[in-house]
């Protein structure tokens, strides 16, 4: 059983749901990363979504890309996010899924890809460009080597492919709320729990809600109607707006995840 799986069925068994956080490899440095995630860890989130930057993302609002485009600047390549998974996995055991797109990994290799990441503890993939029709190399990699494959499932996904999609997801289903790329929302759609409750139906796969959740009480909303919320582009923000002092960034990263920690976990 994977550290997702695992942690999904702890949060089950304590009538909580999981947090889920999103930042950026490589933003402002791979050596921050590093801290960045032990303090989210220790801020209550249940699960790290680790961003690979890319050049041209599709998915990724204004905030995401411009964080990407910081680590790409800086240096940051696939290769060194492994190096840094590598250390990581020396001091925490917290679930870890990249998120990327397909272009790095197809460069990389699909099979060296999953190889790698096993080898460095990633326990899954969210690969937005990467439709389920077009990823039987990675699946049938991703089965083998025990790393999770995380589809999305978005408002307008037909009955039939939201099947198929939580047919070839393993870890959990990854609901996108909107129609749209990420990034801070002050409201979301009405149709969400209906969209989620739906999906939950079909299986007993975990079902986590991202995109446009900033706030404790979205949060606490989503949070009631599934089994986890993923926060991304409101903790890459503070992040940005303190690279200059690693300690106030460490700070308030730190402070808003535990916020967001008590209103799912309350929830």
């Amino acid at each position: 059983m994977s550290r997702i799986d695992k942690k999904f069925r702890e949060l089950k068994k304590e009538g909580k749901r999981a947090f889920i956080a999103y930042i950026t490899a490589g933003d402002p440095s791979l050596a921050v990363t590093k801290k960045i995630v032990l303090s989210l860890e220790g801020s209550g989130v249940d699960i790290i979504e680790l961003g690979i930057p890319f050049s041209d993302p599709i998915a990724d609002g204004p905030t995401i890309q411009a964080a990407s485009h910081r680590a790409l600047a800086g240096g940051v390549t696939l290769k060194k996010i492994f190096s840094m998974m590598a250390g990581l996995r020396k001091t925490t055991r917290i679930p870890i899924a990249f998120m990327t797109y397909y272009n790095p990994v197809l460069k990389y290799g699909v099979e060296r890809f999953v190889k790698s990441c096993k080898l460095n503890g990633v326990d899954g993939v969210i690969i937005p460009d990467l439709p389920y029709e077009e990823a039987k190399d990675l699946i049938r990699c991703a089965k083998r080597g025990g790393v999770a494959t995380i589809f999305l499932a978005a408002p307008t996904s037909t009955i039939k492919r939201t099947r198929d999609i939580v047919k070839n997801s393993t870890g959990f289903i990854y609901y996108v709320s909107l129609t749209g790329v990420t990034g801070v929302r002050s409201k979301l759609p009405s149709e969400v729990a209906s969209k989620v409750k739906a999906i939950k139906s079909m299986t007993r796969k975990p079902v986590a809600v991202g995109f446009g959740i900033s706030r404790s009480g979205q949060a606490r909303d989503m949070a009631r109607i599934s089994d986890g919320v993923i926060v991304g582009s409101a903790i890459v923000k503070i992040i940005a707006d303190n690279q200059r002092d690693v300690k106030a960034l460490i700070s308030k990263v730190s402070n808003f995840a535990k916020n967001i920690s008590r209103a799912i976990h309350a929830a």
